[in-house]
């Protein structure tokens, strides 16, 4: 169950107010202690996120948030990073106090608003009823005000959680199923991998895209052949006829074009993430636009992950610097990293994004919608570099 990424799990989010129960809910559906729970409000302060199984659904991330209610300057940066979680949250649990007796739920109309305008299935979970005899009345208060189905339960007592889970797996939305290399691969095609192993490769292992994407082809049953950039040619006359395909890391696109037999197709796995994380279409009209910069121009540099930077990083030192051959002078470039995606881009010309891998797809999309709402152009760091090469890819 661990070794599937992240990126790959069902996202399963609980937004509420402080003390409704909701590391309680986590734990329970999770049948393990993975938040900590008290009857101090505002307990959970960062996002807490457990990978679990849950059957019937498969791999999930379930994620405890802090109150949306938080007060004060830190309890609004709580609150800020609890909105950040809708990006990648494919359903969501909002809950609901029953031992506290309320009928101002405009908070939680709010949230729930926000959440459906991001088409994030919501359930309405109301908790504690261990602690009132009378909430009956709660719920058929909230099934009317909110219009949603409502699960009365004690996560304390492990109330009705079975019917908790089976609301969240007839919720869940189906997510179709996209192949990274199946649109240009078929059965019995030899297609060759190249992957520099160089100071940003981590240890003893691949990087995330390459590995999912061995699995890809090996799904669709091609055959594949791998190599380093500097064992490329070798490998290429080991072969009895030109591979069907060429799939390269993105920082050697230019060298790999040059020397690639002239039947072979040519891609790199930041550009096939960019169709199966994100669009395509979007990211191959931001790229064109690299052609519109001028030195006036403001760039955002985007990653969905936090990293430490290495010597030569592709984000923060390569793309800048082909940027700068091409144009002959220096952009100023912001960096986001993580989930600090900043959501006003009115000072941006154009976003550049990594190729996406430890974000689920649909945090990257929700990306490019913020972009597309606010007319700023977005690409990937693969076509960012085949464009600014002169690369014909497919």
């Amino acid at each position: 169950m661990n070794t599937t990424p992240n990126s790959n799990r069902t996202h399963i989010a609980i937004f509420g107010k402080r003390n409704a129960g909701k590391s309680s809910i986590i734990n329970a559906i999770a049948n393990q202690d993975v938040a900590i729970v008290s009857d101090t409000a505002g307990t959970t302060t960062d996002p807490v996120k457990k990978a679990i199984e849950i059957n019937g659904i498969g791999a999930c991330a379930i994620v405890d948030t802090a109150g949306f209610d938080d007060e004060g300057e830190l309890g609004a940066l709580r609150i800020h990073k609890t909105r950040k979680i809708m990006e990648s949250a494919d359903i969501a649990l909002l809950a609901f106090d029953a031992s506290f007796v309320n009928n101002d739920y405009l908070l939680e109309l709010k949230w729930k608003n926000e959440l459906v305008g991001l088409e994030i299935p919501v359930i309405a979970v109301l908790n504690k009823i261990d602690l009132n005899d009378k909430y009956k009345n709660m719920e058929q208060n909230i099934r009317e005000m909110f219009d949603l189905d409502v699960i009365s339960i004690s996560a304390k007592n492990g109330v009705n959680i079975d019917k908790l889970i089976e609301a969240i797996k007839s919720a869940i939305p189906k997510i179709e199923e996209i192949s990274i290399t199946g649109h240009i691969i078929k059965e019995d095609d030899i297609v060759m991998l190249v992957m520099p192993q160089d100071i940003q490769a981590p240890k003893g292992r691949l990087i995330l895209p390459q590995v999912q994407t061995i699995r890809d082809i090996l799904d669709n049953k091609a055959v594949i052949m791998a190599s380093t950039f500097d064992k490329f040619e070798k490998a290429l006359n080991a072969l009895s006829k030109p591979p069907k395909v060429i799939i390269t890391d993105s920082q050697v696109f230019k060298e790999v074009e040059k020397l690639k037999p002239e039947e072979s197709l040519l891609t790199s796995f930041s550009v096939l993430f960019a169709r199966y994380k994100g669009n395509e279409e979007v990211y191959k009209r931001g790229a064109d636009f690299i052609d519109k910069l001028t030195k006036d121009s403001k760039l955002l540099i985007a990653e969905s992950c936090a990293h430490v930077p290495l010597e030569g990083d592709i984000g923060r030192v390569k793309i800048p610097n082909l940027l700068k051959n091409k144009f002959g002078f220096d952009f100023d470039i912001d960096y986001a990293v993580g989930n600090d995606f900043p959501d006003d881009l009115s000072k941006y010309d154009l976003v550049i994004h990594c190729g996406g891998c430890m974000g689920t797809r649909k945090h990257i999309l929700n990306r490019i919608r913020i972009c597309e709402e606010q007319n700023v152009p977005i690409t990937n760091y693969g076509m960012t570099i085949a464009k600014i090469n002169g690369v014909k890819y497919i």
